[in-house]
């Protein structure tokens, strides 16, 4: 993966720069182009869409774009006469940059799971390789776009710089020395599942974000999807609804020993997460070795007797390390994270709070619902309400707080792109008798 560096510098030298639409000027996405701007010159922005076309034009001043040079469109045409002088675009229709041919990547970063969704299937169906930062749409119908992406011969991947893609990096490290993988874990300085956009007010003004972001973090909402995006790109499972989710205030290394190996294997590895560990906030893999060779170099290398071994990775640096995924797709064809084969974890809705007929759910971060992560399996077969599909559905029925939902105790939105895909991937990777069975992978049909 390091090799992406030399990559790069070959890039430089043709002073051809890779081209990125991005869609969203929040807070991840403004400061992953302020560090591309100024550090990363592989890369240019050359334009955003953002329904509030004002903030795409102060993401672009505040990474020191002048006024003048950027130009907001409203037509393909107008999109390639600007970038074909020179300037930046922005828009507030989503199509154009699907459609342009001068751009050659699509960063994703909106966290929304229907419009994501729209404007991931679009750039997909135009050719466009997309970097996601939405684990929400991910989680919930990753592997259909992984689907489209492969038939159309582009890639749709997740980032280094979040927790999933950083996981995936030690993944694939530790397979690469022939090891096992058998927990994949998420550390988390706070973890309450009724934080809410008014309980999170205050932070998300400090930081500069949405209260309902912040409340997504806060109530772990956004953990579980990060876990279920690890679980279906490595092919594991969760050992109970929700994951096991100690608090533990010491180091990671010490994990092994809450682990039991037996149960691990039976399971075929498990994502968890634990809350107060150090180092925070960066992720842990905890692996075996597969025979007493490797044992051996393992305990030389002060990593301990076994049967269970401690690796992690201290950090995940966000916006710093988001280019160099792009880069990644881009020039070596590499897929951060992320696979075709049939789901494994699912995120469902629960309830944050006593919930009454009639109400419309406001959906991730909000005040009504929080995601629990679920085998796909028991979702499917228990007929549980994605997390991600939550939101504009409207409740049939009364619903205890803390209580899953399922399809039967809503109605839901008739023309959402996402519940179209959804069905879509539920047919691709049928459940039968409680199992996923082995499928031939066929291109998808659903229009929207």
């Amino acid at each position: 993966m390091i090799i992406v560096d030399s990559a790069i510098e070959a890039r430089l030298r043709t002073g051809q720069p890779i081209m990125v639409g991005m869609y969203g000027a929040g807070f991840m996405a403004r400061g992953m182009l302020i560090n591309v701007e100024r550090h990363m010159r592989v890369l240019r922005v050359a334009a955003i869409c953002n329904r509030n076309v004002q903030r795409a034009v102060a993401a672009f001043q505040d990474a020191g774009v002048s006024r003048e040079d950027i130009v907001r469109v409203a037509s393909s045409a107008e999109l390639s006469q600007a970038l074909r002088i020179g300037k930046r675009v922005v828009t507030d229709d989503p199509t154009l940059i699907a459609r342009a041919t001068a751009i050659d990547v699509v960063f994703e970063t909106t966290g929304n799971v229907e419009y994501g969704a729209g404007v991931t299937l679009d750039c997909i169906e135009n050719g466009k390789d997309v970097v996601s930062l939405n684990v929400e749409l991910d989680a919930t119908v990753g592997q259909l776009l992984r689907v489209r992406a492969e038939a159309q011969g582009v890639i749709f991947t997740g980032a280094d710089g979040d927790q999933p893609g950083v996981t995936m990096n030690l993944v694939r490290h530790i397979k690469a020395m022939g090891l096992r993988p058998l927990v994949c874990g998420n550390i988390k300085g706070l973890q309450d599942r009724f934080r809410n956009p008014a309980t999170q007010a205050g932070f998300a003004k400090q930081w500069n974000q949405t209260p309902s972001m912040v409340a997504s973090f806060a109530d772990g909402t956004k953990m579980m999807a990060e876990q279920a995006v690890v679980a279906n790109a490595v092919g594991l499972k969760v050992s109970k609804r929700g994951m096991i989710g100690r608090e533990f205030n010491g180091h990671v290394d010490a994990l092994v020993d809450f682990y039991d190996v037996d149960e691990l294997r039976a399971l075929g590895g498990i994502v968890d997460y634990v809350v107060g560990a150090k180092p925070s906030p960066g992720i842990y893999v905890v692996a075996e070795a597969l025979d007493e060779n490797q044992a051996f170099y393992l305990n030389l290398g002060k990593l301990g007797n076994g049967p269970l071994y401690s690796f992690y990775t201290a950090w995940h640096l966000t916006t710093l390390e988001f280019g160099i995924s792009i880069a990644r797709a881009v020039l070596c064809r590499d897929v951060i994270i992320g696979g075709t084969k049939p789901p494994s974890v699912d995120v469902v809705a629960a309830a944050k709070r006593d919930l009454h007929a009639g109400e419309t759910i406001d959906g991730i971060g909000g005040f009504m619902t929080y995601g629990l992560a679920e085998n796909y399996e028991t979702s499917r077969s228990e007929d549980l309400l994605p997390m991600g599909l939550a939101q504009g559905c409207r409740l049939k029925a009364d619903i205890r707080r803390d209580q899953v939902l399922t399809y039967h105790d809503v109605e839901v939105p008739l023309d959402s792109v996402a519940h179209k895909l959804r069905r879509e991937q539920d047919n691709l990777f049928p459940v039968v008798n409680g199992q996923l069975p082995t499928i031939t992978l066929e291109s998808s049909q659903v229009t929207v």
